[in-house]
């Protein structure tokens, strides 16, 4: 079943995230509404959040920390990251795993 947060592109895919920050421990929550749910320990002041969400990703996706990057929604809930070195069908079955 495709997952509309995951899309494909060039090299790996990009997940479109709900960032919730300052939560009491940083992992992935599971998809809300078209989005996948991260929550990050980190307050959302300086990029801390945002860093955090890449790291939190790359592990959850078995990627290097510097593959994953938030590339759109930078101050906002909504962003989108883009992972690489993982296929959409990869992404799809460790999304799915989550329950």
């Amino acid at each position: 079943m495709a997952i509309p947060a995951v899309r494909a592109i060039n090299g790996g895919v990009t997940i479109e995230v709900l960032a919730s920050a300052g939560a009491s421990v940083s992992k992935v929550r599971g998809l809300h509404g078209g989005a996948l749910k991260v929550a990050v320990r980190a307050a959302p002041e300086k990029g801390k959040a945002n860093a955090e969400i890449e790291e939190v990703l790359a592990a959850f996706f078995g990627v290097a920390k510097n593959n994953a990057a938030v590339i759109v929604g930078q101050t906002s809930r909504n962003k989108r990251v883009e992972v690489l070195g993982i296929s959409t069908d990869a992404a799809e079955t460790k999304i799915q795993a989550l329950g």
